[in-house]
C-alpha cells in the first residue's frame, strides 16, 4: 500500500489517521489536502470532515540502488553493493568480479557513474545528497597517491625553481593536492584551465 485517502475533524487529524494507515512518519509522504473541511455551528451543525491524500514519498536512496545495479547490469558487471549513510552524505560501496572495468583507466569510469548517481539521487529529491561511489577501497588507494604525488611535484617545483603542472583532475582530487600542499612554505598551488580538463600548477 503506498497511497491512502483519509479523513479527520481537521487536516491534521486527517494526515496523521493516513499515516497509521501507511505505518509511517510525515517526512516520508506527499499530502495532498482533497478537502479542509469545515466546523460547522457549535462545531456540530453543518460541518464537514477533512479530506486528504497521502502517497509514500520515493525512497531516492533505494531507487539510486536499483539504477547503479542496473547499470553495472548492463556492463556485464555483477556487484555486491553496500550502501552507507551518514546525515547527507551517501557512500555507495561496490565490491564483485571485474570490479577494474568500473574503476578504469585512473578512477575515470568511477568518476562518471559517481556523477550520474548523484544526478539521479537528487533528482525530485526534498534533501540533498552528497555522494561517494568506490569499488573495493580504490578511494583510499588513490587518495594516498595522490597524496604521494602532490608531495612529489612540490620537490620538484622546488628543485627546478619553476611552475610544475599536474594532470587534468575532478574537484575533489584536486582538493587533495591543494590540501596536502596548503601549509607548506615552500610552495603554492592554483588550478588552472577549464573542466573537465581543469589541472593544478605547484608553483615555488
Amino acid at each position: 500500500m503506498r497511497e491512502v485517502t483519509a479523513s479527520g475533524q481537521t487536516v491534521d487529524e486527517a494526515v496523521q489517521s493516513a499515516l497509521a494507515q501507511l505505518n509511517t512518519t510525515r517526512d516520508r509522504v506527499e499530502v495532498n489536502v482533497i478537502d479542509e473541511g469545515k466546523k460547522g455551528f457549535l462545531g456540530i451543525f453543518g460541518s464537514k470532515l477533512a479530506i486528504v491524500s497521502v502517497k509514500l514519498a520515493k525512497d531516492q536512496i533505494k531507487e539510486t540502488e536499483k539504477f547503479i545495479l542496473d547499470v553495472t547490469r548492463n556492463m556485464e558487471v555483477n556487484v555486491t553493493l553496500e550502501t552507507i549513510v551518514k546525515d547527507n552524505h551517501v557512500t555507495f560501496e561496490l565490491s564483485g568480479d571485474k570490479i577494474a572495468l568500473l574503476i578504469g583507466k585512473r578512477g575515470q569510469t568511477l568518476n562518471a557513474l559517481q556523477y550520474l548517481v548523484q544526478l539521479v539521487i537528487n533528482k525530485d529529491s526534498k534533501q540533498f545528497y552528497r555522494v561517494t561511489v568506490d569499488a573495493e577501497g580504490y578511494r583510499e588507494r588513490r587518495k594516498e597517491t595522490l597524496e604521494a604525488l602532490a608531495l612529489k611535484m612540490a620537490d620538484k617545483a622546488k628543485r627546478l625553481n619553476k611552475k610544475v603542472a599536474l594532470e587534468p583532475m575532478p574537484p575533489y582530487e584536486r582538493k587533495i593536492i591543494h590540501s596536502v600542499l596548503q601549509n607548506r612554505k615552500d610552495v603554492s598551488t592554483y588550478s588552472d584551465g577549464v573542466e573537465p580538463h581543469r589541472y593544478i600548477v605547484v608553483k615555488p
